[in-house]
């Protein structure tokens, strides 16, 4: 892929990242899961699968665009902290664990590892910006909720990429 069309996909991929990040404010998630702060993960979606293909600097900087701008249009500075924490964390690690995929883990296993370590990522942000250590009681709640948001976000992962592959839309680069 050119540079050109390698632009306009990461520009394409951070409106889409952006625009799920938005709307999934709207989806009142609490009535299902009384836990506050609990959400899908779907822009975190579009993060792993700009690192399945595309480049890990391509990949970090869609998450850090769409983490700004979401904040701009719709949240708070220390909302962008939280998001950046947990988004980094997250993204590290599924750039760790996309090295062993296939052998050790599936796509269900690396997003829900990475929600696990998005929502730790947010706990230490809270913790920064708290200073105190006592919102470390909150994270087994958030770790627990953290597995079946992150299945859901591997199985869209997991199609996604699969029907990519076929219409040959994208080389996998794992």
């Amino acid at each position: 892929m050119n540079k050109t069309k390698r632009i306009a996909l990461c520009g394409m991929l951070t409106a889409l990242a952006l625009a799920l990040s938005l709307a999934e404010r709207m989806i009142p998630i609490e009535l299902l899961i009384p836990i506050p702060g609990i959400k899908l993960g779907l822009a975190n979606v579009v993060t792993m699968f700009a690192l399945l293909f595309l480049t890990p600097g391509e990949a970090y900087s869609i998450l850090f665009c769409r983490v700004v701008l979401a904040s701009l249009f719709a949240g708070s500075v220390t909302q962008m902290l939280f998001s950046l924490f947990g988004g980094l964390l997250a993204l590290t690690t599924v750039w760790i664990l996309l090295h062993k995929q296939g052998t050790w883990f599936s796509f269900y296993g690396i997003s829900a590892a990475s929600a696990a370590m998005h929502n730790f990522g947010q706990v230490l942000a809270a913790m920064l910006v708290m200073q105190t250590t006592d919102i470390i009681a909150y994270l087994p709640l958030l770790l627990v909720a953290s597995i079946p948001m992150g299945f859901l976000t591997g199985a869209i992962l997991d199609v996604l990429q699969k029907h990519m592959r076929q219409l040959r839309l994208v080389e996998r680069k794992w």
